[in-house]
């Protein structure tokens, strides 16, 4: 199902507000102390380049329905995990004490390589920690709590060109041979969302000269914004709904 126009405006808008504070971020950072950290970390350490996604999501669904103190993206978004004690998600459903949904916002900007397997790991652990506190009942009374994921990438030469792999001892299945990093992300997530440890995930790529002018590119049509927004909506009103 497609977005009303002024949603994918507002989609524009967030790639744009991305580029744009990773931009300033850099310049700002080390003015007042007058040391700067080192390549892409600069940008990295100042966060907020993804709050432009999370106020989609929460708007998007305020408008249809749910009322907005059930959605936590700013404060109160820890809840417990299995394999440590809490974990911060970056946006919450929470109605009548029970877990609706678990949001994930991640962005990878150069260093592509080692980025692209500490993102593996984390979105692997960040869904089997979930997942066993919900075995164990730690968001009791609830259902089965809705995972989502997003991933910005930055569409660069270096995260769009094959990628060779390493065999010392064992072969790597077919689908990674000359995939490039851009190809993994989208695999991982759809892998991810296939074996269900997420529901749904959205993957878009913008290279810093077409995202400041709001331009992005979603590589499959499994991994849309827009369909992640309608999947998350129509679990989340169905949810409040039945409470």
């Amino acid at each position: 199902m497609s977005l009303e126009p002024r949603w994918e405006q507002r989609i524009r808008e967030a790639v744009r507000h991305f580029w744009d504070t990773r931009e300033s971020q850099a310049n700002r950072q080390g003015t007042s102390t007058g040391v700067r950290d080192a390549g892409f970390r600069t940008a990295v350490t100042g966060g907020k380049q993804l709050d432009g996604f999370i106020e989609i999501v929460r708007d998007y669904l305020e408008e249809s329905g749910l009322n907005r103190p059930n959605i936590y993206c700013e404060r109160s978004v820890e809840i417990p995990g299995w394999y440590r004690p809490e974990k911060k998600w970056d946006l919450l459903i929470v109605v009548d004490g029970c877990l609706i949904a678990a949001m994930e916002f991640k962005s990878q900007v150069g260093s592509f390589g080692n980025n692209f397997n500490n993102r593996t790991e984390e979105a692997l652990g960040s869904a089997t920690d979930l997942w066993a506190a919900y075995r164990e009942g730690a968001f009791s009374p609830s259902q089965r709590p809705w995972l989502g994921y997003v991933m910005i990438l930055e569409k660069a030469t270096d995260s769009l060109r094959p990628v060779g792999v390493c065999e010392p001892h064992f072969k790597v299945f077919d689908e990674f041979r000359g995939a490039s990093y851009a190809k993994r992300y989208e695999i991982l997530l759809t892998k991810l969302i296939r074996d269900r440890h997420y529901d749904s995930a959205a993957l878009m790529l913008s290279s810093r000269e077409e995202g400041l002018r709001g331009e992005y590119a979603e590589p499959s049509p499994e991994l849309t914004f827009s369909g992640l927004l309608n999947a998350i909506m129509a679990r989340a009103i169905a949810s409040a709904r039945n409470q």
